[in-house]
């Protein structure tokens, strides 16, 4: 019943559109026909073509960056990715698609291994001119790892011109505090060899805020209130060269390094009455002063062959990750300052990546046959000591919270995939098979387990081009999803002293099969999606009346269904204002035992986003961007509504060589993520996050170069050809 409402509301998306071509075709036509009317009139209002931005590449949505008028005012490429259809930039910089997928990142195709503070960095340091197209790919082929759910692939400009060329940005975000970001891009093309290096400088201090509530029925209320000021400084340097070696083969090499300092003041209070909130059970304050830091290094080389139609290339990447954390974990009594419990943390966590892939196709005719291979390790190791006051005020080693935790996992895959177009019909399909190996060992509870599993994961897609400006397609994918390290590690993650998370070495991985059907007409895209997932990974809370302790577990759920429905279309309502309009609704039914009972329900929500841009003269162009999402939750948990609106000012100097802009995102301090228990008889359960996301911004760029001669393109992949 559920999958043929989400089929007819999928149709009802597909009629309008239909109908909105003949309504944009009619008004077209009658405004040639009454050329001397008032076309900006807006009490008239005439949709005017828009000129094409959007297109599909088997069926995946490819957007145009530089250029495009509805990134001008953006800072930095987060900030476009926040208004891309389909996708969502939360605000600590978290990306996802789909509504609640992490998607890889490629950056020409390659896929990146980064850090997720490393490539926040990163992705912050690019400025829209910068990028000249991103594609989001909701359902990867057998072709992809098959960990990643959906891709968002970045396709950077080039310097194809003879010669240097350079590029500063800078951005300031002030509130109560004020954050800098520093990045400088050069990059010298010889002809033969491109050399390119990148450097980045952050530095400022950010704000959160976390207030919960919590009790069990006929037990004693808490109320937690969280203050936290993080001073954080990063500093980055990416450094490559690209070799033309001849017509027919091409050599890359980059080396990279992130560095990131963090100071974190996080103080609290805990206030605790009886059931009646007549009587105070307890009143105390904490204080948890934190030092961080983080060392990534990274290799990169890749290497391709092409010769007519076959083509092989060679992908390796290294990574080193090295986290280094400091904690006192200070807890009072609010009334006699006296020290109820003091406790000190020392975490090392080492992560160390290795991966190979080679592939190989064959174009005969109009078919492609490609087959690959990859080999990934990864190594994780936690080393955390705590130590407790005593009674004698001597630190003395703590086992109950210490931790030695390893994990480490091999990955043998291998694809074959099939492409053939026949007239306006493309398909695609294909086979992977991933085997992974792992162990995660536990040393201070002397607690092993390995596994060791082969999964075929097949993928079909069709796409069918109805003419120049329309566009079918659909497909089938199955992915799997194995548990991070964090989710795995056994013990304590400390919010304050009586709110932590604890991993799940037991957690198996999860697998998804999902649909997709997506309809483009011009600029205007429409998609749906349905799939299962099964052995859901989440977390649940487990409240303790006796000792006031919650705790939040990991485990697997049997499964879940999910829908997607998404739509986005633009509309130029005169030649100075546009609007581009995304909306997305989202169906989700989990089946999650819960204590002693079975929770299932169906969870409906809808996200909807206005980007308006106005051309105004003298070359000034204003954004105005809006972002509501409804109620939403899971099984356990409502999430509740809210909303955001971002206003910016962006105008070009110097032949377009100098970009300043200025914003004030978040505008009405609107955005904090409220969250609430839904079975009050088992507990009462509310809490909110906030972060400091409203705040005033300024942006320059400035673009440097005297690149003048360009360099003849000798050789592009077919996916590049696609793409173009």
């Amino acid at each position: 019943m559920i999958i043929k409402l989400w089929l007819l509301l999928f149709l009802l998306f597909l009629s309008f559109f239909v109908k909105a071509q003949e309504s944009v075709k009619t008004k077209v036509q009658d405004s040639l026909a009454e050329a001397k009317s008032s076309t900006t009139n807006i009490s008239e209002v005439v949709i005017q073509p828009v000129p094409r931005k959007v297109k599909l590449n088997d069926g995946n949505l490819v957007l145009s960056v530089a250029g495009n008028k509805d990134f001008k005012t953006s800072t930095h490429l987060l900030d476009v990715l926040r208004k891309t259809p389909g996708v969502t930039v939360d605000q600590e910089d978290g990306i996802f698609i789909g509504g609640r997928i992490t998607p890889a990142v490629f950056i020409d195709g390659k896929p990146v291994a980064m850090s997720n503070q490393e490539l926040q960095a990163y992705l912050r340091s690019l400025s829209p001119e910068m990028v000249e197209s991103i594609e989001v790919n909701t359902n990867p082929s057998s072709k992809y790892d098959a960990e990643f759910k959906g891709i968002i692939d970045i396709k950077l400009k080039k310097n194809i011109r003879l010669g240097w060329k350079g590029s500063y940005n800078g951005n300031i975000y002030i509130n109560k505090f004020n954050y800098r970001e520093n990045a400088l891009n050069i990059s010298y093309n010889t002809g033969k060899v491109t050399y390119s290096v990148q450097a980045g400088y952050n530095e400022g201090i950010s704000t959160y805020r976390y207030n919960a509530l919590q009790r069990l029925a006929n037990t004693n209320i808490m109320r937690t209130h969280t203050y936290q000021e993080d001073f954080g400084k990063v500093y980055n340097l990416q450094m490559g060269a690209d070799f033309r070696l001849n017509d027919k083969n091409r050599l890359g090499l980059s080396l990279r390094g992130n560095f990131r300092n963090n100071d974190r003041a996080r103080n609290g209070s805990l206030f605790t009455t009886d059931k009646s909130e007549t009587q105070t059970v307890l009143n105390t304050v904490s204080e948890n002063p934190t030092n961080y830091l983080q060392d990534n290094y990274g290799i990169t080389t890749d290497y391709s062959f092409q010769n007519k139609g076959f083509k092989l290339s060679f992908l390796g990447n290294y990574l080193s990750v090295k986290n280094k954390q400091n904690d006192d974990f200070i807890n009072r009594d609010q009334g006699t300052a006296d020290i109820l419990s003091y406790w000190r943390s020392d975490l090392v966590n080492k992560i160390t990546i290795y991966t190979a892939q080679i592939d190989a196709s064959q174009k005969i005719n109009n078919i492609d046959i490609e087959a690959g291979f990859k080999y990934s390790n990864s190594d994780t190791d936690n080393h955390i000591r705590y130590d407790t006051l005593s009674v004698g005020n001597q630190f003395v080693f703590d086992p109950a919270r210490s931790n030695i935790f390893s994990y480490k996992e091999k990955i043998w895959a291998g694809y074959l995939a099939y492409r053939q177009k026949i007239g306006n019909v493309q398909i695609n399909a294909g086979l992977r098979f991933e085997n992974t190996n792992s162990i995660s060992n536990a040393v201070t509870v002397d607690s092993v387990i390995a596994r060791n599993y082969l999964k075929w994961l097949p993928s079909l897609s069709v796409s069918y081009t109805l003419n120049t400006s329309s566009e079918l397609s659909l497909s089938y994918s199955r992915r799997i999803t194995r548990p991070a390290f964090s989710q795995l590690n056994p013990f304590r993650f400390y919010f304050s002293p009586l709110n932590y998370w604890i991993g799940n070495p037991y957690l198996l991985p999860s697998f998804t099969s999902q649909i997709k059907a997506t309809y483009r007409y011009k600029n205007w895209v429409a998609s749906f999606t349905i799939g299962k997932e099964k052995d859901v990974m989440t977390r649940y809370p487990l409240y303790n009346p006796e000792t006031n302790v919650l705790e939040y577990l990991g485990t697997n759920l049997p499964y879940r269904n999910f829908a997607v429905l998404e739509a986005s279309f633009p509309i130029s309502i005169t030649k100075w204002w546009n609007i581009t309009t995304q909306v997305a609704g989202y169906y989700n039914y989990e089946f999650r035992p819960y204590l002693d009972d079975v929770f299932a329900l169906n969870i409906y929500n809808y996200e909807v986003r206005l980007n308006q841009v106005f051309s105004l003269p003298k070359g000034f162009i204003v954004n105005v961007f809006g972002s509501y999402e409804s109620k939403t939750g899971n099984s356990l948990y409502i999430i509740k509504p809210r909303y955001t609106i971002d206003v910016s000012v962006q105008k070009s100097w110097f032949d377009n060589k100098l970009n300043t802009k200025i914003g004030f995102n978040n505008l009405f301090d609107s955005y904090e993520q409220r969250l609430e228990f839904r079975h009050k008889q088992i507990m009462d359960n509310r809490f909110t996050h906030w972060w400091d996301s409203s705040r005033l911004v300024f942006s320059f760029s400035y673009t440097l170069g005297s690149s003048k001669y360009q360099v003849k393109e000798t050789q592009k992949t077919e996916e590049e050809n696609r793409t173009r």
